[in-house]
């Protein structure tokens, strides 16, 4: 009821009041949040392109067929769709591996990039392992380089001091997340969609996204995919000025957002990480083990009983994001620019997450 009425109330604040309520709100008062896995009022089934993914490359890219996805729009925000977890058993596995093994690793970009030396910052993992899996649940506890990862760019890498990206500041972008995204994208009636930059954002219980629109991409007309792996989270998805009022929707681990068309300029955040909602440690799609079969020329890859231990450790306070976005249309460049290294300062609380502690205290902090 108190969401309710903070969204009849409308005006200048109506976003930063339902973001305060929710960031603030006692877990049980969460009555007024859009649950996909029991779609009902605004929310509707949403046609896919079946014919545009094939069985074996869906397979490839660890998703199930795409003829038995389940596909959600919301009801005032065309253009925006909502995938329920559409993994194969053990796959999610891969792609949490990958965001905290491989991605965070040079060429890419994290935020620790901005406050330590660069031999400091080599083999995150390596650095972390043996402590994160020795954690106990003291929140007393050091916690480990990967536990204060807040973001990493790949691709076109993201300049949170100017909001732009560049052509002087590019790595290549990963082959199985692009695979992965391509196969999403023309499921949802994008093909060709091209991965040419992404940002990983790491949550902690305590973390939250700021209110923000993602518009630094030249090209609005191509999709910006979202994928969410670990403990669940509200989402807010408000309209294309400030002052109307967001709707607010579970996401948990292996579901996949999709902002298009009307709904690629709107206003969003992350109020809140929640613990998912079967009430265990991790849930349940991550315990399933992945088939040993796997098809040739799969992106994914099985990994270690000692990795994915790390790894689980990791999410049991955690969740994952990976936004991924095409930058420039087909054939277009970057405008003429000033000399620049691109590397940026740290993230403001509108462009990235904050820690509400940390933000009070020691703005800018690792």
């Amino acid at each position: 009821e108190m969401a309710a009425a903070l969204t009849r109330e409308g005006g200048e604040d109506a976003f930063r009041r339902l973001f305060r309520f929710y960031r603030q709100r006692d877990a049980s008062d969460l009555r007024g949040v859009v649950d996909f896995s029991a779609p009902g009022g605004q929310v509707f089934r949403s046609q896919l392109s079946i014919s545009s993914v094939s069985d074996q490359d869906a397979y490839k890219a660890g998703l199930q067929p795409v003829s038995q996805w389940k596909a959600y729009g919301l009801s005032g925000y065309p253009g925006f769709i909502f995938i329920p977890n559409p993994f194969l058993p053990g796959c999610q596995r891969h792609w949490v591996k990958q965001c905290l093994k491989l991605y965070p690793e040079n060429p890419n970009v994290c935020n620790l990039d901005l406050h330590m030396a660069p031999e400091k910052t080599t083999d995150l993992w390596g650095q972390s392992k043996e402590q994160l899996r020795r954690k106990g649940s003291s929140k007393w506890e050091p916690r480990s380089l990967l536990e204060k990862l807040r973001w990493v760019t790949l691709g076109y890498h993201y300049n949170w001091d100017t909001k732009r990206y560049s052509a002087n500041h590019h790595t290549p972008f990963p082959s199985d997340l692009a695979f992965l995204s391509e196969q999403v994208a023309a499921a949802c009636g994008f093909r060709g969609f091209q991965a040419q930059a992404g940002i990983l954002n790491y949550y902690h219980f305590d973390s939250s996204l700021g209110i923000h629109v993602d518009e630094s991409e030249l090209d609005h007309s191509r999709p910006l995919l979202s994928f969410s792996f670990g403990q669940s989270s509200i989402f807010l998805l408000g309209g294309l000025k400030r002052e109307e009022a967001p709707t607010a929707m579970f996401m948990h681990s292996g579901d996949i957002m999709v902002m298009s068309g009307f709904s690629r300029l709107l206003y969003h955040a992350v109020p809140r990480v929640l613990p998912n909602p079967e009430g265990t440690a991790l849930p349940s799609c991550l315990d399933q083990a992945l088939s040993s079969d796997l098809p040739v020329g799969s992106v994914i890859e099985h990994s270690s009983d000692e990795d994915w231990q790390v790894c689980a450790k990791y999410l049991q306070s955690s969740r994952i994001n990976m936004t991924i976005r095409q930058v420039l249309a087909e054939g277009q460049k970057f405008p003429e620019e000033s000399g620049t290294n691109g590397r940026g300062q740290a993230p403001s609380e509108d462009s990235c997450h904050e820690n509400s502690k940390a933000k009070r205290h020691k703005p800018n902090t690792v």
